[in-house]
């Protein structure tokens, strides 16, 4: 029997299209059900303020680059959403005059326009976000070499080869309203991929790569970084893919309420938790790496109780 068409975008795969009893179920969780959701090899944690959820955030940069050696170099993989943590990175390295010469860094993604990836000048670029949030503010001795400094462009190779050697001790992330980790998006709805979405191991193999974006990403990004201007948002960006994601020794994401909603919060958890793996929620691979934290600000959990506005 073919799955139900979303209501969202009928052309694409997302979490409506899950069987109903898996949303009723996750829609229950309260913040106590949902911090019960730990197993091992996913960790759910909760902060009461969004000082030490930002701090928290923050320390786990720090405690990546302060592993790197020349034997050793090490780093981390970073999103734009959240990005209060940046300027906290830099103040902490700025204050331990942590050295970070053989520390690395990942950029998750970037927007593709007409097949290339924007330049720092564009108004969206989240290289330039991360510059001037964080590395511009890190002093001129102690911040990295710009050679370990990686953004993905829209030819891949340079950044997929940045990888090799280089130990990623943690992979950071939100969760946008469609499921995601990076872009790592749900995928249209044709071809082979019309009435079934990929299986698990078919999308677990997809690197860094250019991707349409699901029409609920766009309208999101809009939503919190462009005013809700629809047309600013490119629709294609290039993303870190889950073969690099499953090189990082722990995934690590961060909800602060601001991006994903009550009901998107404890779906993914819900799913993570019961190993329930569907490519149609993106993030529900991660129930198949071996170290996953959900980080939650408590006050931003919400509930799924319908409320009038």
């Amino acid at each position: 029997m073919a799955r139900k068409l979303s209501p969202l975008a009928p052309g694409w795969w997302d979490y409506t299209t899950l069987d109903r009893e898996i949303i009723a179920a996750a829609a229950k969780l309260t913040p106590e059900k949902l911090f019960r959701l730990s197993r091992p090899g996913f960790k759910v944690v909760f902060y009461d303020t969004l000082e030490e959820f930002y701090c928290a955030e923050a320390l786990e940069y720090i405690h990546a680059w302060k592993q790197a050696t020349p034997d050793n170099p090490a780093g981390v993989c970073g999103p734009i959403g959240p990005t209060e943590q940046l300027p906290l990175v830099a103040r902490m390295v700025n204050e331990m005059g942590l050295g970070l010469r053989h520390a690395h860094f990942w950029g998750m993604d970037e927007w593709v326009v007409d097949g290339k990836e924007v330049p720092v000048t564009h108004p969206l670029s989240f290289e330039r976000c991360d510059r001037q949030l964080c590395f511009n503010r890190i002093d001129r001795k102690l911040v990295m070499p710009d050679a370990n400094l990686h953004f993905p462009k829209a030819d891949t190779r340079a950044y997929r080869k940045s990888w090799d050697g280089v130990r990623c001790v943690v992979m950071q992330g939100g969760q946008g309203d469609i499921k995601h980790w990076a872009f790592n998006d749900p995928l249209p709805r044709r071809g082979k991929y019309k009435n079934a979405p990929p299986t698990p191991a078919e999308y677990r193999k997809l690197a860094t790569r250019v991707v349409d974006l699901h029409p609920v990403t766009i309208a999101q990004n809009a939503r919190t970084s462009g005013g809700g201007n629809v047309t600013l948002v490119p629709t294609q960006a290039v993303t870190v893919g889950p073969l690099e994601t499953w090189q990082a020794e722990k995934v690590s994401i961060w909800h602060a309420g601001n991006h994903d909603n009550p009901f998107g919060q404890r779906l993914t958890a819900f799913m993570i938790s019961e190993r329930i793996v569907d490519s149609a929620v993106p993030m529900s691979l991660l129930a198949d790496h071996p170290n996953v934290q959900f980080n939650y600000y408590r006050k931003g959990i919400g509930t799924c109780a319908v409320e009038m506005h």
